[in-house]
């Protein structure tokens, strides 16, 4: 039995091994084919026709055939989108600036769909995983924290930090608005915050001026304009990802942990044993190695409870920063049965 497991085991390994050499091999010998037909007569007959059809070979084709090598195999359907990328930079390449006019088209209609399909089909593939998580009563991984487990494990840490932000902004932000109740071992600590109204003037000020601003330089340049209100518009739902965050992602208690979170601004996980006191103060605090603040609004955010610690840990803020402190300064709602938790779990 365990030869055959054995042998089972490594025949499955051969086969990946195999379907990965078709996916790179085949497509590879396509481009092939593609680039020494641009070394021929055919753009040069044939220029609408030639530049059609290895464009679309290139964009289409070559992608449709890596999908259907990778189908049903351990290689991720989400490496097509890097495939995509790499032909369409090596279409760049390989055709002559004059024949790119299938190129120019589906860079600026295509690749806006491919990207928000990709988003999307991540976004479907997490709430999956999170859905599969709480069936099976494990610890409470949100959104955010899955999105951090699968991004983590697949991109280079900075380039993960940077797009678990983007991605989660845009979830919270123009996705979830499906209110959750609280569970008694959490607490909220939007309610007596006054980020989200503060934020929420933020966002009323930039709509207005956007609005005005495009008016004004629409009558200069029209790209201009339109490109200057994409971007705000994008600043918009930032800021409405980390409001809307706030209240979806509350603190709890789990397992012997504190899960502190601040939406998708910070967040650190404390063993509640290394927690040498909680202690309740509203006086103001300088940011440093030692004393850190949860918000990242520093003293334009309150707070009420300081938690003090018998060994550093380590906060994380958005786009991967890590700070280390000692002791966390923090706003909870409810800061009387924050404190009774910690010490009841203890």
């Amino acid at each position: 039995m365990l030869n055959f497991d054995h042998a089972k085991v490594t025949s499955m390994k051969t086969l990946s091994i195999n379907r990965l050499i078709l996916a790179i091999g085949i497509p590879a010998l396509i481009i092939m084919v593609l680039f020494a037909l641009t070394k021929t007569e055919l753009l040069i007959e044939k220029p609408t026709f030639g530049a059609f059809a290895i464009s679309f070979d290139l964009l289409i084709t070559v992608p449709c055939i890596y999908y259907i090598i990778i189908r049903n195999s351990k290689i991720s359907p989400l490496t097509l989108f890097p495939m995509v990328i790499a032909t369409m930079v090596i279409a760049t390449l390989i055709l002559p600036r004059e024949n790119q006019y299938y190129l120019d088209l589906f860079k600026r209609y295509a690749i806006p769909l491919i990207e928000l399909g990709f988003i999307l089909l991540v976004i479907r593939g997490i709430r999956r995983s999170v859905r599969s998580h709480q069936m099976a009563g494990q610890i409470k991984y949100d959104f955010y924290s899955v999105l951090q487990l699968v991004c983590y494990d697949l991109l280079p840490k900075r380039i993960a930090g940077i797009f678990i932000t983007e991605l989660a902004v845009i979830y919270y932000g123009l996705i979830q608005w499906k209110q959750r109740p609280i569970q008694s071992n959490e607490f909220t600590y939007h309610k007596s915050s006054g980020t989200p109204a503060m934020m929420g003037m933020i966002l009323f000020i930039l709509a207005v001026e956007t609005f005005a601003t495009h008016l004004l330089i629409a009558k200069w340049n029209g790209t201009a304009a339109w490109i200057l209100t994409g971007l705000s518009g994008y600043v918009i739902i930032q800021l409405l990802g980390f409001i809307r965050s706030l209240s979806k992602r509350p603190m709890f208690i789990m397992n012997n942990i504190l899960f502190i979170r601040y939406g998708i601004l910070a967040e650190v996980s404390i063993n509640i044993d290394d927690i040498n006191s909680v202690e309740f103060s509203n006086r103001k605090f300088k940011d440093n190695h030692h004393t850190r603040k949860l918000s990242a609004f520093g003293n334009l955010e309150s707070h009420n409870v300081i938690i003090k610690l018998k060994n550093p840990y380590t906060l994380s803020r958005i786009y991967g920063i890590k700070k280390q402190f000692t002791e966390l300064v923090l706003l909870v709602d409810d800061k009387q049965g924050f404190k009774h938790a910690i010490e009841a779990a203890k």
